[in-house]
């Protein structure tokens, strides 16, 4: 209910605007007529994801959601994920994964429809798949492995940025965890914290071999070069565990989704604070967004121009299209202007002829 409140706030809508002289235009805004989404089986249970990508498809009304996700040996899906299908608004299930259930649903086949967008994480075949068949079909972009950018101060507390740096670092071994501060102290109490936490962790092979590979501490010299560092890295998640965390967030310009305070973990967000949850990774947060209502929309523009409004801009566009040497683009207009040219001759002579009589 909160991810779906969250969602409803600022779905975009369709617009038009008149000019005087018969001017006309404007953007209709429509759903996708059917979308798919992959919900990865693998190496755990993901109810999360299907509510995050099937609510903001369901809440502008796409009229067909269709949803892939490899079953188990047993051939079947966890109700976890069956019962997150339903309450999230996904229509039909399709027992299917990999790069072929990423080809089922671009292209489609005997059973199952071909979709127009297809949304949602998986392993590295999936996430070729989707690369591939980008242009045919449309995708959310290239989910690359979760990472996590903490900016801390001394105000934090380092048993807890051990755990938000573990808690992205037990999704896959690829994972990326980042601790940014100028405390040393810090710095040193998290590496504490971090071993005597992976000993009681059930995925503690998995985030161990993430950290060890692919995670890091920095240390800087003040924290605004922290901030700057995590600009410039573009993180998914970005942590402001800092004493004043509101005047720092001014500050930031580039992450997926900004968690505030010492009292906000990634975890909320990535199950129910209401933002969603698929964000840009691999630095791509410098010119990405989250996934919203937005990428389930196609907006179309319209315009009406009537032959007072051409014979107002006609020559500007006649103008253009000589600079860019399409003359033909000029000449549809100037064949216009000459029928409206006439049409008004014809009146203004009519006119002339009542009042001479």
């Amino acid at each position: 209910m909160r991810i779906r409140e969250f969602h409803r706030k600022r779905i975009p809508s369709s617009w038009e605007m008149k000019e005087e002289g018969g001017g006309f235009m404007g953007q209709r805004v429509r759903p996708l007529e059917r979308v798919g989404l992959y919900v990865p089986g693998g190496k755990a249970v993901y109810p999360s994801s299907v509510i995050m990508n099937a609510i903001p498809a369901s809440v502008v009304e796409v009229p067909e959601i269709v949803m892939a996700t490899p079953p188990g040996r047993d051939g079947s899906i966890r109700p976890e994920v069956l019962i997150a299908a339903r309450v999230a608004g996904v229509h039909r299930i399709f027992k299917m994964g990999g790069a072929h259930g990423i080809a089922a649903l671009a292209y489609g086949t005997e059973s199952v429809p071909r979709t127009d967008k297809i949304v949602g994480p998986g392993n590295i075949w999936v996430a070729t798949a989707k690369r591939l068949v980008y242009g045919d079909v449309a995708i959310d972009g290239e989910a690359g492995p979760t990472e996590v950018c903490i900016v801390a101060d001394t105000s934090a507390t380092p048993a807890w940025l051990a755990a938000d740096l573990i808690s992205q670092a037990e999704h896959d071994e690829l994972a990326q965890s980042i601790l940014i501060t100028h405390s040393k102290g810090i710095a040193t109490r998290v590496q504490e914290q971090i071993t005597r936490q992976l000993k009681t962790l059930d995925r503690a092979d998995i985030a161990r071999q993430s950290l060890e590979e692919r995670g890091a501490i920095v240390l800087t010299k003040n924290l605004g070069e922290s901030l700057d560092l995590a600009n410039e890295y573009a993180p998914e998640h970005l942590v402001l565990a800092v004493e004043d965390p509101d005047a720092l967030h001014k500050r930031v310009t580039n992450a997926g989704a900004v968690f505030l305070g010492h009292y906000t973990p990634v975890a909320v967000g990535d199950y129910l604070a209401g933002p969603n949850h698929v964000l840009p990774t691999g630095g791509s947060a410098r010119f990405s967004s989250p996934l919203g209502v937005e990428d389930f929309l196609k907006r179309t523009t319209f315009m009406r121009f009537e032959p007072p409004k051409l014979r107002e801009l006609g020559a500007e566009v006649m103008r253009l299209a000589e600079v860019e040497g399409l003359t033909g683009h000029g000449r549809s207009v100037d064949l216009r202007l000459q029928k409206i040219r006439s049409a008004r001759r014809e009146r203004e002579a009519a006119r002339e002829q009542e009042a001479e009589a």
